[in-house]
């Protein structure tokens, strides 16, 4: 017996079940999955450019003969939707699992949303554990499923069930030999011709995974005391364990299909049926569709963010367990960029020449934040590129602040080549920033393209930026240090000044790559108390009662940022 977290136990069920490759693009709450997948023995690892090329890999990997584990974060599965659907007609060879990682509360999204609905619409079976051990058993138990319905599964996790590490118990390696791959147009051509008949195929399986649903292992009733019945899944059935000990809870193992009769038997049981869950009505929907009728618990349940057991008993009126008041004195603590960021400069003299900045997703989306103030939106990855060009647009013929797209290395791989392909071919303007720090760093510092660094560090190829953005047709491209503010405030007024479009590649690495700390600086008698430091949001950098800047040594890197911003050389190395 060991602690694992889900995301953890998912890469043992997986490894378990003699899952040979693993593909995915990191993003929390997903990202540690094929981490742990990529230690062990035996298997091939793979971080892909984007969630809709992992998801091809593995389908390409199943029809093959192998069995695949792809792995994403819940924003992550609306990129790869393309392929997915599809993978629904045609199938697989060896199993195929693919983890969909939700973030209720937002803790590192820009959205909530439950990926049960993808199950759903793709017609996909969805299982959904509900604990460490759990997530072990299902996702080894989901590969059998994926063949013997010939259908890809999805495990659905969610953040508290990724990062909570429970107790498993860890088996062996079961070698599952590759299925031997047979020439068959009919299965795997998707024009159609081909695809008419898959969807017959498809509806075929429903209906046996509907009749399977309500016999199978994964779908639980704990009889209670009381007359209320609870229907949960997942994370939010620990809630209602604890926080309503004697009511009777199904508890729902395979999300998609639900299993009718046997919920229709459940309710049968109690005297009212509630749904708790999280972030959406998917499955107060679902079960009402079974011909449930569901009752609205006495005080409704959050409709955002997580749920907890204390909300639980709300909901239902009941008094909360003695505890501590929650402490109402604390300081603040916004996230800001770390102590000698590279991108701190680039956003500083952004914000100080008033640019229209379309941002990004990772930690630079920071830069929208106090006292830089330097991002205008983000919306989803690669994005920067695109809304920079339809501001452009809208903008057009008018008199307007600069215009700039400012995205990361890691996304630029991800989507905004694409983006920067479509604003070239129509000869879109503006000024574009890659922030080169050398590493997907929001997620942990993985590799990509762009560092040539893979996940199980093989031998690889470090594309070049500016090579490939010149290739595209782009003449107005320049490297440039991030850390130097004059050269910063040069390259963007002469990029921003142009009537054609510019990429400026800002390339320093990322502080906690090298983690290279000089010593810390400090503030002389000469500070004026005039604040200018204080601007770049460094969080070794603060204010006495008097005004005057004060530098936290215990912070500082020593980087020297600030020094290029004080006009009175207060800022000194001793």
């Amino acid at each position: 017996m060991e602690l694992m977290s889900g995301n953890e136990a998912i890469a043992q069920g997986a490894w378990e079940a003699g899952c040979t490759i693993g593909v995915a693009y990191p993003g929390t709450p997903s990202t540690e999955t094929l981490e742990a997948f990529a230690k062990k023995e035996g298997v091939y690892a793979e971080w892909c450019v984007n969630e809709k090329v992992a998801v091809e890999v593995g389908i390409g990997a199943s029809a093959a003969g192998a069995r695949v584990l792809a792995t994403m974060k819940h924003v992550g599965v609306n990129v790869a939707a393309d392929p997915l659907f599809t993978a629904a007609y045609t199938g697989v060879g060896g199993g195929m699992v693919i983890l969909a990682a939700d973030d209720p509360g937002m803790y590192s999204s820009q959205n909530e949303q439950d990926s049960h609905y993808y199950a759903q619409a793709a017609a996909i079976p969805c299982l959904d554990p509900a604990d460490s051990a759990e997530a072990l058993r299902f996702t080894r138990e989901a590969y059998d499923i994926s063949e013997r319905f010939d259908v890809p599964v999805i495990i659905r996790s969610s953040v508290r069930i990724s990062h909570t590490k429970t107790p498993v118990e860890a088996g062996e390696r079961a070698e599952a030999p590759a299925r031997p791959y047979e020439k068959n147009p009919a299965k795997w051509v998707m024009m159609p011709a081909f695809a008419k008949p898959r969807r017959l195929v498809q509806l075929d399986r429903i209906d046996k995974l509907r009749q399977w649903v309500e016999t199978c292992p994964y779908n639980e009733v704990r009889e209670g005391k009381g007359a209320i019945g609870i229907v949960c899944a997942g994370a939010a059935y620990q809630h209602v364990a604890e926080a309503l000990p004697d009511a009777s809870i199904f508890k729902l193992g395979v999300t998609w299909p639900l299993p009718a009769a046997a919920l229709r038997d459940f309710a049968d049981s109690v005297e009212a049926v509630y749904v708790v869950e999280e972030g959406s009505e998917y499955l107060k929907d679902a079960v009402r569709a079974c011909g449930v009728p569901v009752s609205e618990t006495p005080c409704p349940l959050p409709r955002a963010g997580e749920l907890s057991p204390g909300l639980v008993r709300a909901a239902f009126g009941l008094e909360q367990p003695p505890h501590a008041p929650a402490a109402t004195d604390l300081p603040g603590r916004p996230p800001a960029l770390c102590p000698g960021c590279p991108h701190r400069l680039v956003f500083k003299e952004l914000s100080r020449m008033r640019a229209i900045v379309t941002g990004d997703i990772g930690c630079y989306t920071l830069g929208a934040l106090p006292p830089l103030s330097a991002m205008d939106t983000t919306v989803d990855m690669g994005a920067s590129v695109s809304m920079a060009h339809g501001f452009e647009l809208a903008l057009a013929d008018t008199e307007h602040r600069p215009i700039v797209a400012v995205i990361g290395d890691s996304t630029f791989a991800h989507s905004g080549l694409s983006s920067l392909i479509s604003t070239v071919y129509n000869r879109g303007a503006g000024t574009v920033c890659v922030l080169d720090n050398r590493t997907t760093a929001m997620t942990g510092r993985q590799g990509n393209p762009f560092n040539g660094v893979t996940l199980q560090n093989r031998p690889s190829r470090e594309l070049n930026i500016e090579a490939v953005v010149a290739a595209l047709g782009v003449e107005d491209v320049h490297v440039v240090d991030p850390n130097d503010a004059a050269a910063v405030r040069r390259a963007l007024k002469e990029a921003t000044g142009s009537d054609d479009i510019s990429v400026i590649v800002f390339r320093s690495p990322c502080v906690l790559l090298e983690r290279h700390v000089e010593p810390p600086l400090f503030v002389s008698d000469s500070c004026t108390a005039c604040g200018a430091c204080v601007t770049l949001g460094c969080p070794a950098l603060g204010r006495d009662e008097t005004g005057r800047a004060l530098i936290d040594p215990a912070l500082c890197i020593g980087c020297g940022h600030c020094t290029q911003y004080c006009r009175f050389d207060a800022i000194v190395k001793e």
